[in-house]
C-alpha cells in the first residue's frame, strides 16, 4: 500500500485529538470509521464569524451575530426545569443577557467575572432588551485579537451534542486531522485541467472546505471539489461506455431498401428535422459493427413511434428481427395498434405478447419467432421469459426504460447470445440535461426537440374550486363542438379510501352536472378488471362517451385525438412531471386543446411555482429543469439510480455548467488516452489505483 492509502485508512481512535470515546461515538452516530471518512464529512453550511457587531447594532431579524464584550456578573433565576443562569454582558454600547438552561454548575465554575469574551448566537429582544440563549462563548486571552472566520456547521445528532461533540469540537478535530493529513494529500487532477479551469490545489481545497480562510477561499474550494467529484463520476460512466462498445459487437445494417420504400411511398406525414437527425444518428450507430446503446428522449407527441418503426425496418432489411418492450399492457397495446397499419402496409408480420395472451396464441408466436416468420414483436415483461426465443434478434426497443431494472435489460440482450441486439431506449419523460448526463452517461443520447407540424400548443389555465361553474360551462361548450373531455383525480395509492371516495364522488357529481341522455360520462380506474377498463376506453375512443372521469391510469397509453380538454382535479397533489404527462393526453389532434388545473386555496410556494410553470410553458425539458430544482436529483432518479446520485458536494440542479465541463474533460482524456498511460495523466491513474486498494471510502472525495 502507498503511504497515502495507509494514512487515510487509519482508524479514528488512532488519530491525535480524537481519542477512543469520541471515535466510538462518530462510528455509531455518523458511520465514520477512518481518517478518509472524516475528512470527507463536509460541513453543510457555514456561520459567518467574519464580522463583530456591537450590542447597539443587534436586530431580532438577524439569524445569528457575534459580539465582543465583558461578562460583568451572573446569577440564577427560577426553579426546577425553569432554573436558568443569566449573565450580564456589556460592550460599551449597551448591555444584554446571556442565558443558559443546562450545565449551570459547570458554567459557574468556569466563567470569569469581568472576563472578556466573544458571544455568538441568535439575538432575541424582550421589552427593549436583547438576550442570547445558550450562546457559544469563547474567552479572549489578554492582548489577543479574536479570530474572524467562517465557522463550519456539521450535521450532528442529538446524542453527539449531549456528549459534548458539537461544531466547535468537530472543527478542532478537523483542524488536527488536516494538519496530520497535509503531507499525505496527493493531487488527483492533471495539471492541464487545473490550469485550464483555474482550480485551486487539492490540499488547499480540502483545508478550505472545512476551515475556510475567507468566503473567496470557500468558493474556490467548493468549485474545485465539485469539479473533481463530477469529473470522476463522468470518467467512470464514459469509460464503461467505451468498454461496452469495445466488448460488445453489433450487427451491421447496411441495406436500406425497405426503409427507403417506406420513406418515399408510405410515410403518412413529413418527418421533422429533429426526427431526421435522430434517424441519421441511429443509422450511423448501426454501421459501426458495435452494439448501439442509445437513449431517445422526446416529449409527449413528438413522434418517437415513427422513428422506432423506421429503425425496425432497418433491422428487418438486414435479415434481423425487432422487438419493442413496454412497462404496461395498456402501453404495449397502444404501440401494437399504432404500428399495425404500418406493418400491414409493408407486408410485415407484427405480433403482441403480454400477460393476457392465450396459451394457444403464445405457441404460434414462439414458433414464428424461432423460424423468423415473425418480424416484429411488441410486448411487456412477458418478452423476458426464457421460452421466448428469436431466430435473430437484431434490435430491442425499450419504452419508458426507467421502469425496467438493469437485470431485466441484460436478459433482453441475452436473447441473441452470438451478437447482442442493438438497444434503443425511449422515454417521454423529459430528463434535465444534467440528470441525463449522470443517469445515462453510459448511453449515447438523441433528443427529438421539435413537435410535428400542425400541432397547436395546449392552452393551460389554473382555476380555483370557486370557478367550477365556469369550468363546467366551458366543458359543455367544447362537447357541443364535438370534442371530448378527461377529468382526472389523484388516486395516489389504489388502497387509499379517501382518494377512491374523491373519484366516485367526482363521478357522481359529474353525472348530475352532465345528465343523461344528453351527455355520457364514463369512469376508469386501477381497481377495474382489464375487460372493464378496455370496454370504457374503447367507448371513449369511439366517441360514445363525452367525459371520462379517471385516475392517473390514463397517464400513459391513451391516444384519443378527439379529446381536447384535460381537467386535473386537486392539481396541487401532483408532481410537475405527472401534470405534464397528463396534459400530453390532449393536443393529439388538429383542434386547439386545453388543460385546466383545479386547486383549493391553500397552496405552498413550491405548488404555486409548479402551477405557474405549467401555465407558462409546454416545453417538457423546461418543466423538467424546474422539477429538478424543486425535488432534487434523488427523487427524480428513483431508488434504482440512487448510487449515481450519491454526490457529496455537487448539486445537479445548480451545477450544470460544472458537470458539462467535467464531462467534456473526461471525454477528451479518454479519447486521447483510453488507458491513461501518458505521464500527465498519472494523477488520475494513481487516484484510481488508490481507490481500488483502499478499504475506506476515500474515493468519495471525488
Amino acid at each position: 500500500m502507498t503511504e497515502r492509502t495507509t494514512f487515510f485508512d487509519t482508524r479514528l481512535d488512532y488519530l491525535k485529538g480524537l481519542g477512543p470515546q469520541r471515535a466510538e461515538l462518530l462510528n455509531k452516530e455518523l458511520h465514520l470509521f477512518t481518517a478518509g471518512d472524516l475528512i470527507q464529512y463536509y460541513p453543510f453550511r457555514y456561520e459567518d464569524r467574519t464580522r463583530f457587531y456591537t450590542i447597539a447594532e443587534l436586530m431580532e431579524s438577524m439569524p445569528s451575530a457575534q459580539v465582543r464584550g465583558r461578562l460583568r456578573d451572573w446569577h440564577t433565576e427560577g426553579e426546577g426545569p425553569k432554573k436558568r443562569l443569566v449573565g450580564s454582558f456589556t460592550d460599551g454600547t449597551g448591555t444584554m443577557d446571556l442565558v443558559w438552561f443546562q450545565g449551570l454548575s459547570w458554567l459557574e465554575k468556569t466563567l470569569r467575572r469581568d472576563g472578556e469574551y466573544v458571544a455568538f448566537g441568535k439575538p432575541q429582544e424582550f421589552q427593549g432588551k436583547f438576550s442570547i440563549v445558550h450562546p457559544e462563548l469563547d474567552a479572549i486571552r489578554p492582548e489577543a485579537e479574536p479570530e474572524a472566520t467562517l465557522s463550519p456547521v456539521y450535521n450532528l445528532t442529538e446524542k453527539l451534542r449531549r456528549r459534548f461533540v458539537d461544531n466547535k469540537v468537530m472543527a478542532k478535530a478537523m483542524r488536527s486531522l488536516l494538519e496530520q493529513a497535509w503531507p499525505h494529500i496527493s493531487e488527483t487532477l492533471p495539471a492541464s485541467l487545473i490550469e485550464k479551469f483555474r482550480l485551486v490545489g487539492k490540499r488547499e481545497a480540502v483545508w478550505n472546505i472545512h476551515l475556510p480562510q475567507s468566503p473567496a477561499w470557500l468558493r474556490q474550494a467548493e468549485r474545485r471539489l465539485k469539479f473533481e467529484e463530477l469529473f470522476y463520476n463522468q470518467l467512470r460512466l464514459i469509460a464503461n461506455k467505451l468498454i461496452q462498445k469495445e466488448e460488445h459487437p453489433g450487427q451491421v445494417f447496411t441495406k436500406t431498401a425497405l426503409l427507403a420504400h417506406f420513406y418515399k411511398t408510405m410515410l403518412p406525414f413529413p418527418l421533422t428535422g429533429a426526427q431526421q437527425r435522430v434517424l441519421r444518428e441511429i443509422h450511423k450507430d448501426c454501421l459501426t459493427g458495435r452494439q448501439m446503446n442509445r437513449l431517445l428522449q422526446g416529449d409527449v407527441g413528438s413522434g418517437k413511434t415513427i422513428v422506432a418503426f423506421i429503425t425496425m425496418l432497418l433491422a428487418i432489411d438486414n435479415g434481423a428481427q425487432a422487438c419493442l418492450m413496454a412497462p404496461t399492457e395498456i402501453l404495449a397495446d397502444q404501440h401494437y395498434n399504432g404500428l399495425k397499419p404500418f406493418a400491414d402496409a409493408m407486408g410485415l408480420n407484427l405480433g403482441i405478447l403480454t400477460g393476457s395472451t392465450k396459451t394457444k396464441r403464445r405457441r404460434v408466436l414462439h414458433d414464428e419467432l424461432l423460424t423468423g416468420r415473425m418480424h416484429i414483436l411488441v410486448g411487456t415483461h412477458a418478452l423476458l421469459e426464457d421460452i421466448v426465443q428469436f431466430r435473430n434478434l437484431g434490435l430491442c426497443i425499450i419504452d419508458e426504460q426507467h421502469r425496467f431494472g438493469v437485470a431485466q435489460r441484460a436478459k433482453m440482450w441475452a436473447k441473441n447470445p452470438v451478437v447482442p441486439p442493438h438497444i434503443l431506449v425511449m422515454t417521454a419523460t423529459p430528463i434535465p440535461r444534467t440528470l441525463a448526463m449522470t443517469l445515462y452517461g453510459n448511453l449515447d443520447i438523441s433528443i427529438i426537440d421539435e413537435m410535428p407540424a400542425g400541432r397547436k400548443p395546449i392552452k393551460t389555465v389554473h382555476k380555483y374550486d370557486k370557478h367550477r361553474a365556469e369550468v363546467f360551462g366551458f366543458m359543455r361548450q367544447q362537447i357541443e363542438l364535438g370534442r371530448q373531455v378527461y377529468v382526472v383525480y389523484p388516486l395516489i395509492e389504489e388502497s387509499e379510501t379517501l382518494d377512491y371516495k374523491d373519484l366516485t364522488d367526482g363521478f357522481e357529481g359529474m353525472q348530475r352536472a352532465f345528465p343523461q341522455p344528453q351527455y355520457q360520462v364514463g369512469i376508469l380506474h386501477g381497481k377495474m378488471d382489464p375487460y372493464s377498463k378496455d370496454y370504457e376506453m374503447t367507448r371513449f375512443a369511439k366517441g360514445e362517451v363525452n367525459i371520462l372521469v379517471a385516475t392517473t391510469v390514463i397517464e400513459v397509453g391513451v391516444n384519443v385525438p378527439n379529446a381536447s380538454v384535460m381537467v386535473i382535479e386537486s392539481a396541487e397533489r401532483f408532481g410537475l412531471s405527472q401534470l405534464h404527462q397528463l396534459r400530453g393526453r390532449v393536443g393529439r389532434g388538429s383542434d386547439q386543446s386545453y388543460c385546466v388545473l383545479m386547486t383549493g386555496y391553500k397552496l405552498s410556494a413550491d405548488t404555486k411555482l409548479r402551477l405557474e410553470t405549467m401555465v407558462r410553458t409546454n416545453n417538457g425539458f423546461e418543466i423538467a429543469d424546474v422539477d429538478l430544482q424543486l425535488r432534487g436529483p434523488g427523487d427524480l432518479a428513483g431508488t434504482q439510480q440512487s448510487g449515481l446520485m450519491d454526490l457529496r458536494l455537487a448539486d445537479l440542479a445548480k451545477d450544470g455548467p460544472v458537470l458539462t465541463a467535467a464531462r467534456e474533460s473526461a471525454q477528451i482524456i479518454l479519447e486521447t488516452d483510453p488507458q491513461l498511460i501518458l505521464p500527465e495523466h498519472a494523477p488520475i491513474r494513481n487516484h484510481i489505483d488508490a481507490i481500488g486498494r483502499t478499504q475506506s471510502d476515500w474515493s468519495r472525495i471525488s
